[in-house]
């Protein structure tokens, strides 16, 4: 039986349709994943494209670098990685950039499904609300600063994308009403002016108002948007996570929203590296369940050897290049047991693009986007 799922949108008039045709598993790249499954010495320790780092900097109140941690569950019958990410706090780009290779509709029973829960914090400051729209990520300081909370989001679309920047909360509505934007009407005119508070409105239940006009973090009431580049710049949430942030949020807090897709970070003796798919990446995960570009960030090379210092000729490049080729999300760890040594090592090393994974083409994870109205 077919499963469709129709996204609408808080803030969007653009929905990506799932279809049930789904891509052959890609087992060298999920092969790649598993192996990559970091074992991390702890858990819950406490704008570039790179984002960088360095525990031996830190004061004490700061060595918060990493929460969570990777896990796995064998998918039933019935589940999908929509339902599966919703179960587990994930998004739906997330869910698929972590199994590759797995259909999204129908995993299949008893497929191992990797939940990429652990997260390297982004480096920089520990206060209030942090938003990196290139994981689509919210880590909250303010309930716990010595244990972040951490929660999957949707957020702007190409061409109406979430703004960059430091603002704050304004205000807080429980029952919010949704007023389309002049240009949702123009595009579509058989729009209300407003949508009282009810089932299907959609902010949801709970709205937090920015000092960017327009701009909100709400709820939802279709909640397959959240973990996708699909609304109209506002930051929506799953209704019971919105719950959680409405509470413990107080009018006032800042909110600092970035983008970096790489982050690094040392815990203990070990360098770790979590690439994510920002972007048009992000869209290729969704519409054919990979990734074709290798995007390698100008300053890659020079900020690995800055926080790799004197261990700078222990990094793997060939695990580097895997991570940033296929940014699947999960920490990695990217020291060499042995260091290369009497070998010069170039940017160039970082040109090299890892071995093409086994085609998708013409048979992709899900249907290409549709412009459906709201």
């Amino acid at each position: 039986m077919n499963k469709l799922f129709l996204l609408a949108s808080v803030c969007v008039l653009s929905f990506p349709v799932l279809a049930e045709e789904a891509a052959d598993v890609n087992l060298k790249l999920a092969e790649l994943v598993v192996k990559a499954k970091p074992d991390f010495p702890i858990e819950n320790k406490a704008d570039s494209d790179v984002v960088v780092s360095n525990e031996q900097e830190a004061p004490i109140a700061e060595i918060i670098k990493v929460v969570g941690k990777i896990d796995s569950v064998d998918a039933a019958y019935e589940d999908t990685l929509l339902e599966l990410g919703r179960r587990y706090n994930l998004g739906y780009v997330e869910m698929v950039a972590a199994n590759p290779g797995v259909d999204p509709i129908l995993p299949g029973e008893g497929t191992k499904i990797i939940l990429p829960m652990q997260h390297i914090i982004p480096d920089v400051p520990h206060e209030g609300i942090v938003i990196n729209l290139a994981e689509m990520r919210m880590y909250d300081f303010v309930t716990d600063p010595n244990n972040p909370k951490t929660y999957p989001l949707g957020i702007g679309r190409d061409g109406l994308n979430t703004p960059l920047g430091i603002t704050t909360v304004t205000r807080k509505k429980d029952g919010p009403s949704w007023r389309p934007t002049a240009r949702m009407r123009s595009e579509n005119p058989e729009l209300p002016s407003v949508v009282l508070p009810g089932p299907e409105n959609p902010l949801g239940t709970h709205a937090l108002y920015l000092g960017w006009p327009q701009y909100l973090i709400h709820g939802t009431h279709k909640p397959l948007g959240v973990g996708r580049r699909v609304s109209s710049g506002c930051i929506r949430m799953y209704p019971e996570d919105i719950l959680k942030v409405f509470e413990n949020i107080p009018v006032g807090t800042k909110v600092n929203v970035i983008k970096h897709p790489i982050k690094m970070a040392w815990i203990d003796d070990k360098l770790f590296l979590e690439a994510h798919a920002e972007d048009e990446l992000a869209d290729s995960y969704e519409d054919i369940g990979t990734i074709k570009e290798y995007r390698v960030p100008d300053t890659l090379f020079k900020d690995l050897s800055d926080v790799a210092g004197d261990q700078a000729n222990r990094l793997n490049w060939e695990v580097i290049r895997d991570a940033v080729k296929h940014r699947s999300g999960i920490p990695v760890s990217i020291l060499l047991d042995e260091p290369l040594n009497d070998i010069e090592v170039t940017a160039d090393v970082l040109t090299t693009q890892p071995l093409e994974d086994i085609a998708l083409e013409g048979n992709p994870v899900r249907a290409p986007r549709l412009d459906l109205n709201n």
